[in-house]
């Protein structure tokens, strides 16, 4: 069983995508940490993350990368936003995430482009949004509970950016897949998110048998 799930980012996609993964006894993936580990590398090495040669330079990293605590900082999400626009970095990280979603196990991925590009024959697919606003005060709270106080208007002029990019970029943008099912989870506490996510998952269950 293959469980995609898509949306912009502090929209509660990972949250939710880790807890079906436990409620189904899935192996997880947030594709989002390939694409900031690419970032990252980039930072480091002194490359423009803009430029393409740079960024698929960086596209051969170690796999202990992803436990990097620096990937989950507010300097890797625009990094990672940047590389991912280019053809040559998403073709080479396309193999990684595929090999993942069709593991004899089955598995959950979270991303942007996962019901779309990496898993179209998924399962279940869920697309997870929230306002602005909300996403922004979220990832503000997130932060300042890892002790990195980030202006609040600066966050949420950080995600308008971002959507914008994601969205628009010419190659597997951000999209809900025709197919999935909309989360908006805008007014849902965690816990009223993930129960409605399994909610919606198991009814896709439900309907391919």
């Amino acid at each position: 069983m293959i469980i995609a799930v898509d949306g912009p980012a502090a929209s509660g996609k990972g949250t939710i995508a880790r807890a079906l993964a436990a409620h189904y006894g899935l192996p997880h993936l947030d594709t989002g940490l390939l694409y900031r580990a690419v970032g990252i590398g980039v930072a480091r090495a002194g490359g423009d993350p803009d430029d393409e040669a740079d960024a698929l330079a960086a596209c051969g990293f170690d796999i202990a990368l992803l436990g990097d605590p620096a990937l989950r900082s507010e300097e890797a999400g625009p990094l990672a936003s940047r590389v991912s626009r280019h053809h040559d970095v998403r073709a080479a990280l396309f193999e990684r995430q595929r090999a993942f979603a069709t593991q004899a196990t089955g598995a959950v991925l979270d991303g942007r482009d996962i019901g779309t590009v990496i898993a179209p024959d998924a399962d279940a697919k869920l697309f997870v949004t929230a306002s602005v606003a909300v996403r922004a005060q979220r990832r503000h709270d997130e932060l300042l509970a890892k002790g990195e106080d980030v202006d609040a208007a600066v966050i949420e002029a950080d995600l308008v950016a971002r959507d914008e990019r994601d969205a628009n970029r010419p190659e597997a943008p951000l999209r809900q897949a025709e197919d999935a099912d909309l989360l908006d989870t805008t007014d849902l506490s965690i816990g009223a998110a993930v129960q409605r996510a399994i909610a919606l998952v198991d009814a896709r269950l439900k309907d391919r048998t």
